[in-house]
């Protein structure tokens, strides 16, 4: 089975740049976000992942979510 997991985590990382940073910059609630760095969001609303992935200057979906099988999701 496939499941979807996000890379906010990397992401952030990758640039030196924290959650409240990346919630100031997007206006997405920190416990959102938080969810998000730690992979336990359910749900993924568009207009979330379009705020992030433009905070984060990024062009591809790919580079903030991606589709793994169950056992590679850690």
């Amino acid at each position: 089975m496939k499941r979807i997991k996000t890379r906010i985590k990397d992401e952030l990382d990758a640039r030196g740049m924290t959650q409240k940073e990346l919630a100031d910059l997007t206006g997405i609630r920190p416990a959102t976000i938080n969810d998000l760095y730690h992979d336990r969001s359910k749900q993924f609303p568009r207009d979330v992942l379009e705020k992030i992935a433009s905070a984060l200057n990024i062009d591809e979906i790919s580079e903030i979510i991606e589709l793994v099988d169950d056992g590679q999701a850690e």
